[in-house]
């Protein structure tokens, strides 16, 4: 049986955790696109992480995980975060890196950093890991797997025909130095024994597995409106976030695929440039104290550590995602964040050129939409860590029930914290 776990919203809606409770009861989990441009937190008896690359069932010592042939692989990131593992007294966790999955490169990054800077105030508020350079090379034909990695002749060739393109760039359009294709080529020799014990043959285990009927979790990252054919073009992410690129990243059958769970904050949440379009935000001191309340440590990226915008609930492009990703069901977090709250307003609706709409509109209307709000009452009282869902002051609960109806999707889990079991499971 396969599992997808998406966002439904701008990424941040809290995967990480929804995925690691998930993971408890799966074979293999598979982070199957992006990169580390993003990061899921997890919080459990080993401490707080923040996981960029490594699937989330890292924690989990039955459970086989796998970087799959469509992330943006950082060798150097990658491991990282298996020290910090170490340094953390969690035990070694299975892992397989499909030896199909490309290398994120050092020019990559470079590349990322001088085209924010070239485009001044028209940046694209990157996190500058280098993602648009490395999708952009991977559809080019000119990007490098890690099974390159192990055959010298081929590596070097590929190597050496993408760092001609790139001094001629860097030199010319950017003016900055060039790449030694020398010293990076012995470099990735070094990477290639650091990460050779983990690299396999991700595709046929993978189908091997699904033979073997076991249950196999696929991890996304960032959310719906971050894809870059469904999502608010051009302020996307270079990877499909959506659970259908699952098939393609992590090598899956369409047919295999059984449940879409789309996770979504009960408010809404982004990190990005101040030009992206983001509808519910809520400016201001109220913005300021959702923002501080928000999380388990307030609402800054796992990332980039840069303050998240907040908004209030937008259904409109919450109920969009949950069709894109083809939502089978809806993992409401952060519950527990809107417990000072009097009143809560929601956006049903958005307001374009004098007309309402309830539809989710193409990029080019999407920064003319002003929101329709309409306002439910709060539960003024703290939630946070209830497991049993009928315990759920009533307004908790009304307000969960007109999410649902608003989205057209079931919510089946509201998590009431950030901690892995503060979940409560709903009928």
């Amino acid at each position: 049986m396969v599992k997808a776990i998406v966002g439904a919203n701008w990424g941040d809606e809290g995967k990480g955790k929804i995925t690691d409770l998930l993971a408890e009861q799966s074979d293999i989990v598979i982070r199957y696109q992006g990169g580390a441009n993003a990061g899921h937190t997890i919080i459990n008896d080993y401490g707080r992480f923040a996981l960029h690359t490594l699937p989330s069932g890292v924690f989990y010592s039955h459970i086989t995980n796998i970087i799959g042939n469509g992330v943006a692989l950082d060798i150097r990131k990658l491991v990282a975060e298996l020290n910090n593992l170490v340094e953390n007294n969690v035990p070694a966790p299975n892992l397989i890196i499909s030896d199909r999955a490309q290398l994120l490169m050092p020019y990559h990054v470079l590349q990322d950093t001088y085209e924010e800077e070239r485009l001044g105030g028209h940046a694209f508020g990157s996190t500058k890991s280098g993602i648009a350079p490395f999708y952009s090379d991977k559809y080019a034909k000119i990007g490098i797997q890690v099974c390159d990695l192990f055959d010298d002749v081929r590596l070097k060739d590929r190597l050496n025909r993408a760092v001609e393109i790139k001094n001629i760039l860097f030199e010319n359009m950017y003016h900055k130095p060039t790449i030694d294709a020398e010293a990076l080529f012995s470099e990735l020799l070094e990477l290639r024994e650091v990460i050779s014990p983990y690299v396999s043959d991700a595709v046929t285990f993978v189908h091997q597995a699904l033979s073997d009927g076991k249950s196999i979790l696929l991890e996304g990252q960032l959310g719906a409106m971050k894809d870059p054919d469904l999502g608010i073009v051009p302020m996307t992410t270079s990877s499909h976030t959506l659970a259908g690129f699952g098939c393609v990243g992590a090598a899956i059958p369409p047919t295999a695929m059984e449940e879409v769970i789309c996770v979504s904050k009960a408010y809404s949440s982004c990190v990005g440039s101040q030009t992206e379009p983001f509808v519910s935000e809520l400016l201001g001191v109220a913005g300021d104290e959702l923002r501080r309340r928000g999380g388990d440590k307030g609402e800054f990226g796992a990332t980039t550590g840069r303050p998240r915008r907040v908004g209030w609930f937008d259904a409109v492009a919450t109920r969009y995602g949950c069709m894109v990703q083809g939502a089978t069901k809806v993992a409401l977090t952060c519950l527990d964040v809107l417990g000072y709250l009097d009143e809560i307003p929601v956006c049903t609706a958005y307001e374009i050129d004098g007309m309402i709409t309830n539809d989710f509109p193409v990029p080019a209307l999407l920064n003319r939409a002003k929101p329709v709000f309409t306002t439910l009452p709060g539960w003024k009282c703290d939630v946070r860590g209830i497991t049993n869902y009928q315990a759920l002051p009533p307004q908790a609960k009304a307000y969960v029930d007109f999410l649902e109806q608003e989205i057209k999707t079931p919510i089946s889990i509201v998590s009431t914290g950030p901690k892995r079991h503060e979940i409560t499971f709903r009928k």
